[in-house]
């Protein structure tokens, strides 16, 4: 290895100045790093790698580092850096699994220096020592971290994090023995160098792959981790467990992260997908970005601040084959452009409203909220620090009270505990629904579960109760169990209609007062003379609604073969021959009845020219089982009604007993979106098992699987105290089985319940039962159990 010569230059009195420029490269780059005097780049990718100097206006190349006819994959590169104490030294981590360090100062076209072979995947980060000129940190795909002291052909120390990859590998700014390390499974790790047979500390940082990860280059315990979570959090190290103390919400993956110089609180960030733009953060404010830039038009791979103390100037590399640098004060800040106006409504009803200050400060009418009520914060401003930049915009909270009682969810509590949404068939569960809905004084719900039944339910398989109207028909052939022409021909002929009476008269039909589908409208009705009543034996006594038409039973059908009846209900008749009589026992009941009395039970008043059908008695009223296609346009629209109307609850439950009735008519995003407003109104009132309840019953997959994420559970042996691998029941370590009942002594892989006083336990049946006759614990302990 050739000698390097050192480069101390700093900042000094020689202050970087600039503008934002940008320049075309090759090919998409997936890595930048910047030398120690700010005055080169180099960037690298897979089909790129090269230097280039920074100049007051412009990029210029000045080192094309892939030479030869046909490049090897070293040069194909996942992350390069460029070292901090040496101006001559670069290492890449390449796609091969190599890790390279390159020699600017080689008289010769070709610059490698050093090719380490000894990781089996790809390389994903390199990093070199902030103070030791010779110690290079390189992490892989392969699990496996490699410390290389570059005067030596081989690695010095080899890091197993026992997980699957390494993402990242940083060396802290202040202490010199430690580094960090973030992998796919969500832990970070930190090592002492010195130890590389076990870590020092490991941590969770984020529920899914860590990317990336920074030491804050002054604080020396914070470090910030960035994943695939659209979290980026700030820990603090220094305490005995990792402490959380920021946290920021970005709107994707998080690919790179970079703590601004000079500015304790701020952090660059960029993200590895759907996001193009960088974002400066104060990681005090973290709900809207300090600064943007939106220069990339593809996915930024690389950042970098240009001087280790200069804030001023960031370099960013990106997949649309762009090299840019970005001055601060040209970037977007999105606070100027927040609405500083806020609108929000309360689990109860009442409302916030906040504005600025000078918006409402002339309205003397508004009483200021009473602090007094801790249902609220207090808001208050400090004295703005002089090195804080952003705006300060101070806004007025106003909150709008309402009546407790006039907005009471109850019913919604009770509602969802009492609803039927499984379990019974379909015909029982809209019955029960139906019923929750009226005893909780909400008729219109009700009456849609009714409807619901009567338009989704088999009319073949109704069995109407000994109360319902239906009952009193006794057999539906009544109805349509006789012939016109038959009646019309056994007519006497003395029993003629007057023409002349009854040319100034309207068609009538005495029936009884009682029957709801043939009402009187004509209070002055006349008698025509010569005709008999049967009208009152159309239908019998009984007494129909509207619901009850939908629930006839069309049995008999021999004797609808039989009878046929024309399209009118009444002939126009000039002679009546005969007068037949009426069966026996609708007679008794015509003499009988109280609401027919003199003529009215003999004659009934037929106009012959004024008669027409006011129900088709010949034909049915609807075909006996409608398809549910034809019920679905208007069930789509009421359940959209609902849930429009705020009524998700209503929404979700048609939704779920209907099922594949009406689930195809409405598209999977609307049924995502009913369901997760439903579930987040359960979850609110702390309905966990309602809840539940609606996860498992949802068929839209985003929806299924809330209950199934988020949820760790970690096993330990019962014997060794070791955590258990997810390969069965019997520990790798001590090869005992885990969990034994300690009643029946054998293996528990169902439900398991346990003493938290002597950790012994076992099936729930068998403790259940030991317990009731025993209170000392059955593995023989003496300890004194409670079941509770």
């Amino acid at each position: 290895m050739e000698k390097m010569s050192r480069v101390t230059t700093a900042l000094g009195s020689s202050a970087i100045s600039g503008r934002t420029m940008f320049c075309h490269l090759d090919a998409p780059a997936n890595a930048i790093s910047v030398c120690r005097d700010a005055s080169q780049v180099v960037v690298a990718g897979r089909n790129i790698f090269k230097i280039y100097a920074l100049e007051e206006d412009q990029f210029v190349e000045k080192l094309n580092l892939r030479v030869g006819r046909k490049p090897s994959l070293n040069f194909s590169c996942a992350d390069v850096m460029w070292h901090q104490m040496e101006e001559n030294l670069l290492a890449t981590a390449a796609t091969n699994g190599a890790v390279v360090t390159w020699n600017l100062g080689k008289p010769s076209r070709n610059k490698q220096d050093q090719l380490f072979t000894e990781h089996k995947r790809t390389v994903n980060k390199v990093c070199f020592h902030p103070t030791e000129v010779y110690m290079l940190l390189s992490g892989s795909q392969d699990g496996f971290m490699k410390c290389f002291d570059l005067r030596k052909k081989e690695s010095v120390s080899t890091f197993s994090g026992q997980s699957e990859s390494v993402r990242d590998v940083q060396f802290s700014m202040k202490d010199y023995f430690t580094f960090a390390a973030s992998f796919e499974n969500g832990n970070v790790q930190l090592w002492d160098i010195r130890r590389p047979d076990r870590y020092e500390r490991m941590f969770t940082a984020h529920t899914g792959p860590v990317f990336c990860c920074d030491w804050h280059p002054d604080d020396r315990g914070w470090l910030a981790t960035g994943g695939r979570d659209k979290m980026v959090k700030v820990w603090d190290m220094t305490t005995n467990r990792a402490k959380e103390i920021f946290c920021v919400q970005t709107i994707a993956s998080v690919a790179r992260v970079k703590w601004r110089p000079e500015k304790k609180f701020h952090l660059a960030t960029c993200s590895m997908m759907v996001d193009h733009n960088i974002y400066v953060w104060d990681v005090r404010r973290p709900f809207i970005p300090f600064a943007t830039f939106e220069e990339h038009k593809d996915v930024t791979t690389g950042i970098v601040w240009r001087h280790q103390h200069d804030p001023h100037f960031l370099l960013s590399g990106s997949k649309d084959s762009t090299l840019y640098q970005h001055m601060f004060k040209d970037a977007t800040r999105p606070v100027d452009k927040a609405n500083p106006e806020g609108l929000c409504f309360g689990l109860f009803g009442d409302l916030a409203f906040a504005a600025k200050e000078s918006l409402i400060s002339s309205d003397s009418n508004r009483k200021p909220y009473p602090g007094g009520d801790r249902r609220y914060p207090i808001f208050f401003f400090k004295k703005p620090d002089q090195t804080e930049q952003f705006a300060h915009v101070s806004s007025a909270l106003s909150v709008f009270e309402t009546d407790l009682d006039s907005n009471c969810m109850d019913w919604f509590v009770k509602t969802a505990q009492l609803y039927l949404l499984c379990g019974k068939p379909f015909t029982e569960l809209c019955d029960h629904n139906a019923k929750v809905a009226r005893e909780l004084r909400r008729p219109q719900v009700s009456t849609t579960w009714t409807m619901l039944r009567i338009m989704f339910s088999d009319p073949a398989n109704l069995t109407p109760g000994p109360n319902h109207p239906l009952s009193k028909l006794g057999t539906l052939p009544l109805m349509n169990s006789f012939n016109m022409k038959e009646m019309n021909s056994g007519m006497g002929a003395e029993s003629r209609l007057e023409r002349s009476k009854g040319e100034n008269r309207q068609d009538n039909s005495h029936l009884e007062p009682g029957n709801s589908l043939i009402s009187n409208n004509n209070e002055d009705n006349e008698e025509t003379e010569g005709s008999e009543g049967q009208a009152e034996y159309m239908f019998g006594d009984a007494e129909l609604d509207d619901d009850d038409l939908y629930s006839m039973e069309h049995d008999n059908q021999t004797e609808e073969q039989e009878y046929t009846l024309p399209q009118e209900a009444f002939q126009l008749r000039h002679e009546i021959m005969d007068n037949p009589s009426a069966p026996e026992h609708l007679q008794q009941d015509k003499v009988d009845s109280p609401h027919v009395s003199g003529n009215e039970a003999e004659v009934t008043c037929l106009t012959p020219i004024e008669s027409f059908s006011l129900i088709s008695i010949s034909q049915p009223l609807f075909t006996p089982q409608l398809p549910a296609s034809f019920f679905c346009p208007i069930v789509r629209e009421m359940l959209s009604y609902y849930a429009e109307k705020g009524d998700v609850q209503m929404a979700v439950s048609v939704l779920i007993v209907l099922g594949e009735r009406i689930r195809k008519e409405i598209d999977d995003l609307t049924q995502e979106h009913w369901y997760t407003s439903y579930i987040d109104l359960l979850q609110r009132f702390e309905l966990w098992n309602v809840s539940n309840e609606v996860i498992k019953l949802s068929t839209c997959s985003a929806i299924t699987c809330l209950n199934q994420t988020s949820t760790t559970l970690h096993i330990n042996c019962s014997n060794c105290k070791r955590p258990m691998s997810n390969r069965g029941w019997i520990c790798d370590r001590c090869h005992q089985c885990a969990s034994v009942c300690a009643v029946c002594h054998h293996v528990v892989k169902g439900l398991f319940v346990w003493c938290q006083g002597c950790n012994h336990g076992g099936h729930l049946e068998h403790i259940r039962n030991w317990l009731k006759s025993s209170a000392h614990c059955p593995a023989g302990c003496g300890h004194l159990c409670e079941y509770t």
